[in-house]
């Protein structure tokens, strides 16, 4: 090889090849970068290696690759690192995966404010882009210094799954052959685009073949979830809140309490009152012995669900109640008041609760300034920022090891349970502090999906064609708590929210509207965020309108659907699998669609309905998504399929009952979720379309089920409408009475 086309190459201590990101490029070290030298030394020491970046690999060919989002049952812990596999070429059999830890200047989702936050459906999407050019970059490193060792030019090399071929000569090197040589090339190749691979050459990025890293220890019982969480020396917490949020203890009888074996220490808080124990047992019995007389100022004492719901439901009616824009195309409310017919339809739904089956719990100890947390927690950065405020030190000084979650869908994001277990660590500094919630703390204080009602109304012309669509969404903010910078500066509009009622339905006039309404009530993420609610308004209406210009709900989509291909398609293939046509004795299909978190899904039910009882039952689904790139298809097919059970299970029976401030459900016996014997048939079709960047897919198989089952007992009725999620017995049978 001629002396111009050799790389130079620089001998490395550390016999490991580690690879970081930085935000202004892709960066490589064989170990020379200075903190990745830190790392390298305590690992070292330690009999293995912890890597603070990307990619690792080891003399012996073990490939560590760091997953930085964190895994609550979507599958983000084995799709994350296989991007960075695929595009380095790695052997996946020789693959450990290792969890990131709190450092969003490393770890940080680029697509989600630069921080480490798993939520949004924002996850695959966020890192997609990233993490392939850290596997193409891998390549291109290993290609130059393979060609140094071999002695021949980069371009008479190929790589195989952990190896790089010379086919000329037949020679080739293992990576951890590579890694063992401490040679790094100097300069660095760098990635862009067009180094990553063709969607015809991967080898690992849409196989069914690649199972999910998580489920084994799943399966076996070793997996570690929050709730798991064992240190020596430790101590348990409890924490007694008020009834009604906002409110104080102004008197703590606590005699009976401090009688009970293993009690500790118990502690005023500012909103409520502490236990800590030698047990879980103990702090528990302690706090049913406390006796506290709470203060009685909390605006949310006047917060009563049902009476709010008719108060937006007014207020959305109200034309007169502006609210703030969120899009305004053309002229709505003209193009309507000029319509030849015009369809009016409100719609409510009550708040839900997120029920995971992991109730809140996090593990704290406090030693001086600083903060070691082990938490089920969706956003470690965020979690740092919360530590630290509770212990009034810095968020570097916080430390979070992230474990598995026994389900998110939003509530992890909060700061309220990690709050409790730094404030109780405090009480007993050097001491870790394991702090658990009862499923009855979980279902009373949870954070619900905001109680919201939307008004809608859309303008026809005399040929049925839509000419106006003005929407007006009725609900607190979730923004206005959790980011109000970023509320502000939208000028008061939430957009989570109000997902879901900007559309891709082609029509000339579109108006829609948010009316906050703060009653003091804190309301959160939950799955679905907006696009759960706002679809049922959207995809209902849809049906009624076009049943009033007497066209199929499918043909009417698709001629609203023109020139976008992907949509038409999720909708005619589910029609099809379905036998829409068909007509079913004592049965009806019912369908809906949506765009929600960059996907195409679309979904078609089979219901029956016991007009005595009326109990609604869903005996079939079926369902096409084009996820755009599907990374990996089974897992997708699973998260559908999760994501409808969560959303018929709320449609049918779940709903947060709040009367002066105080919920009134406790526990699963009264917060009524979908039952296994209730489970209906679910069929998923994954129409993947690789040349379009991978869609949001952990939510989007939640929106569309519940508009499908009340267009299905729309079609099975004659017409009869149900506006009001949940379905319940009580308010089918009002529907039907008209």
């Amino acid at each position: 090889m001629s002396a111009h086309l050799q790389p130079r190459t620089t001998a490395l201590s550390r016999r490991s090849f580690l690879l970081t990101l930085g935000g202004a490029g892709v960066a490589v070290a064989f170990g020379g970068v200075a903190s990745v030298a830190r790392a390298a030394a305590a690992s070292g020491a330690a009999g293995g290696l912890t890597p603070n970046v990307w990619v690792t690999i080891e003399a012996d060919g073990t490939v560590n690759l760091i997953s930085p989002a964190v895994e609550m049952g979507q599958g983000v812990k084995t799709a994350l690192p296989l991007l960075i596999a695929e595009d380095m070429d790695a052997d996946w059999e020789k693959v450990r995966i290792v969890q990131a830890p709190s450092d969003a200047k490393t770890y940080g989702n680029p697509g989600f404010y630069g921080i480490q936050l798993t939520g949004g459906s924002e996850t695959v999407r966020g890192y997609y882009q990233l993490l392939r050019l850290a596997g193409a970059q891998t390549r291109k490193v290993l290609l130059a210094a393979a060609a140094t060792q071999l002695g021949v030019t980069v371009g008479e090399l190929a790589t195989e799954p952990g190896r790089v071929v010379h086919a000329g000569s037949g020679r080739s090197l293992s990576y951890g052959q590579i890694a063992a040589s401490g040679m790094l090339p100097d300069p660095l190749p760098r990635a862009s685009e067009a180094d990553l691979k063709p969607a015809a050459a991967w080898r690992y990025i849409g196989r069914h073949e690649v199972d999910r890293v998580d489920v084994p220890s799943k399966v076996d019982g070793s997996a570690r979830f929050g709730i798991d969480v064992d240190l020596p020396d430790l101590l348990h917490g409890a924490v007694l809140r008020p009834p009604v949020p906002g409110e104080r203890p102004e008197r703590i009888d606590d005699s009976a309490a401090r009688t009970v074996k293993g009690v500790s220490r118990i502690v005023a808080l500012p909103y409520g009152v502490g236990i800590i124990g030698e047990s879980t047992d103990a702090v528990r019995r302690a706090k049913e012995a406390l006796v506290v007389t709470w203060s009685t100022t909390s605006r949310v004492r006047r917060y009563d669900s049902a009476a709010l719901a008719a108060i937006y439901h007014d207020i959305g009616r109200d034309l007169s109640r502006t609210g703030v824009t969120a899009r305004a195309e053309g002229d709505a409310p003209a193009a309507i008041a000029g319509a030849a017919r015009v369809i009016v339809a409100d719609y409510l739904t009550d708040h839900v609760h997120h029920a995971t089956m992991e109730p809140m719990n996090a593990t704290a100890r406090v030693s001086g300034d600083t903060v070691e947390l082990w938490a089920p927690t969706q956003g470690p950065t965020a979690t740092q920022r919360f530590a630290a405020i509770a212990a009034g030190t810095t968020p570097e000084k916080v430390t979070v090891h992230t474990t598995l979650l026994g389900g998110g869908f939003g509530r992890r994001a909060e700061d309220d349970f990690i709050t409790d277990a730094v404030l109780l660590a405090r009480e007993v500094e050097g001491r870790p502090v394991k702090m658990v919630w009862s499923r009855e703390d979980d279902v009373r204080h949870g954070k619900y999906r905001p109680l919201a009602a939307q008004h809608v109304e859309v303008g026809l012309d005399a040929s049925g064609a839509v000419v106006g669509w003005r929407h007006r969404v009725v609900a607190d903010s979730i923004f206005a708590r959790t980011l109000p910078q970023m509320f502000e500066s939208e000028g008061g509009l939430d957009t989570v929210v109000t997902d879901g009622t900007i559309f891709n339905y082609r029509v000339p006039a579109h108006l829609v509207e948010f009316i906050r309404q703060d009653n003091g009530r804190d309301v959160g993420f939950w799955r679905g965020v907006g696009y759960g609610q706002n679809n049922f308004g959207v995809e209902c209406t849809l049906d009624e309108v076009a049943a009033a210009s007497g066209v199929d709900p499918v043909a009417f989509r698709l001629q609203l659907l023109s020139g976008q291909p992907r949509a038409q398609k999720v909708i005619e293939t589910v029609a099809a699998l379905a036998e829409w046509p068909r007509p079913r004795e004592g049965r009806a299909l019912g369908l809906a669609y949506t765009d929600a978190f960059g996907a195409h899904c679309a979904e078609v039910v089979e219901v029956s309905l016991n007009r005595e009882s009326g109990e609604i039952r869903l005996h079939e689904v079926w369902c096409v998504v084009d996820p755009g790139v599907a990374i990996q298809p089974r897992n997708i097919e699973a998260q559908i399929a999760g994501a409808i059970v969560f959303g018929a299970s709320h449609a049918l029976y779940e709903q947060i009952n709040i009367v002066a401030g105080e919920v009134q459900e406790a526990n699963f016996d009264t917060y009524r979720v979908l039952r296994m014997s209730e489970m209906p048939r679910i069929h998923v079709t994954v129409t993947p379309t690789p040349e379009n960047k991978p869609a949001g897919i952990g939510e989007v198989g939640l929106p569309p089920i519940g508009p499908a089952i009340a267009n299905a007992v729309a079609r099975l009725t004659g017409g009869v409408r149900l506006r009001h999620y949940p379905f319940l017995p009580d308010r089918v049978k009002a529907a039907l009475a008209g």
